[in-house]
């Protein structure tokens, strides 16, 4: 099959958080689709600790990113776990139902579990929205704009990750952006475009 015909579906880029018995969880999703006026479907890779604690607490809430995201959102919640991280710790947040919700963000949703359907690698999260409200108005981030206009790319557990080929020049070993050229040359507080981590982390490829 020709993987390219995959990016022409549309998605978008959203934070869903949960809680453990600390404190709250979460990560990037872009696999999203309401199938009902109250109903949404929602995909998480297993490998996501976000995805065990859904299943443990059958809630969760989705954070509607804009294009005007903050720079750190989607390396904090795209490119490290919950499991070692508190994503939320320097973040500012607003908490609705127990769960910590993205303030700035275009909106949100709460949604109670009702039924999981497993994948080989994902969960699929069929919830009914309990509540939701809009918090600005602005353009949503599409993962094409992601793409395209931020030049992001797609942590490992997406579930429209993409292996990319490998081509010379350095590449990061968190979020597996490709450096084409000498990176050496750059000056040393250089960081990655997309996981805004330091040139350290690149190797050459």
């Amino acid at each position: 099959m020709n993987n390219e015909v995959l990016k022409n579906i549309s998605y978008g880029v959203y934070v869903v958080s949960c809680f453990d018995e600390k404190r709250s969880t979460g990560c990037i999703v872009n696999s999203l689709m309401q199938v009902t006026y109250d109903t949404i479907a929602l995909s998480v890779n297993h490998k996501n600790y976000t995805n065990k604690c859904i299943k443990m607490n059958k809630k969760f809430a989705i954070s509607i990113l804009s294009i005007n995201v903050d720079d750190n959102i989607i390396p904090v919640f795209g490119f490290q776990s919950s499991k070692d991280t508190d994503k939320f710790l320097n973040l500012e947040k607003i908490k609705i139902e127990g769960i910590d919700i993205i303030k700035n963000s275009i909106g949100y949703l709460i949604a109670e579990v009702k039924d999981i359907i497993e994948t080989e690698t994902h969960s699929v999260f069929i919830a009914k929205i309990t509540k939701g409200e809009m918090l600005k108005n602005e353009t949503p981030m599409t993962y094409a704009y992601y793409h395209q206009v931020k030049k992001g790319t797609s942590p490992k557990n997406a579930p429209t990750y993409i292996e990319q080929k490998e081509t010379e020049g350095y590449k990061c070993k968190v979020c597996g952006y490709i450096y084409k050229g000498d990176i050496t040359k750059e000056k040393d507080d250089f960081i990655c475009p997309v996981c805004k981590q330091p040139k350290s982390v690149f190797e050459k490829i």
